[in-house]
This record gives C-alpha cells, structure tokens and sequence, in this order.
C-alpha cells in the first residue's frame, strides 16, 4: 500500500524524475510569450504542476535570493531570466493557480496516452472579465 507516500514515481529512478521535472518546467516557461503551452501527458503535467507553480511564486518578488534559488531549482539561466523578467511580473497580484491543464482529443502515438495542453493561465480569464462593450480608451475618458 501507497499510505504517506505522496511523490509518484512514473516509473523512473529519482534522479530521472527530478530532470524530467526540470525539462518540462524549462520548456513552459521558455514557451512563455508565443504559445503559452506545451503538449504533455496527462500524468506528467500533474506531477510538475507544483513545481511550476511554487517556481511561478518565486519569482514574483525579484530578489538576487530569489533568483539564486531559481537557478538551483530550474539549472538554467535562460528560463530563469525569462521567468523573473516576464512571467513573475505578470502573476504579481495573482493568489496562485498560474498554470492550467486541459484535455486534448489526440492520443500519443506511441502508446496511445492521453495527451493535454500544459500551459499558463490567461491574465484577463480569473474574473477580471470587462463588462461588455468597455474597451480601454473609453474606460479612460472618463
């Protein structure tokens, strides 16, 4: 029985797990600003959530500590400049919640797991939705 053992395993070794952990964090945040998302397994994008998010709150408050810690976390210095550069300031007021995960229709090729969309919560989606037909030049008119 699984009690009290709350890290899934996925069938890799630690070491293995923690670098896939790292990759598929590196590849979100460097996906930050074109598509916003990548194409995972269902599993895997449940297993790096955490570790996407709690990097995500990292970087909201851009200290040199912080960012030292970034980059033992992640080991890469592009996803940590773009993760306290872009993606920190744009979460700044959010509580949590930074990423999503929706379901696609495709299986993967290979084995036919089910695939899903890994990506970054829209700024304008959690409940700061303008009225209709507010647009931001009449807002400031007023």
């Amino acid at each position: 029985m699984r009690h009290r053992r709350r890290t899934k395993k996925l069938s890799r070794s630690a070491a293995h797990r923690l670098a896939l952990k790292r990759n598929i964090a590196r590849s979100l945040f460097l996906s930050f600003g074109e598509r916003e998302h990548i194409v995972t397994t269902k599993e895997k994008a449940k297993f790096v959530r955490p570790f996407a998010e709690k990097l995500i709150t990292l970087a909201r408050d851009k200290t040199l500590h912080n960012y030292r810690r970034g980059l033992k976390l992640l080991r890469d210095e592009d996803a940590v400049k773009k993760l306290f550069d872009e993606i920190g300031p744009r979460y700044k007021d959010r509580p949590g919640g930074y990423t999503r995960i929706v379901r696609t229709a495709s299986l993967r090729l290979g084995d036919g797991g089910s695939q899903v969309l890994f990506g970054f919560v829209q700024e304008g989606a959690a409940g700061e939705a303008q009225p209709a037909g507010a647009t931001e030049s009449s807002a400031g008119s007023k």
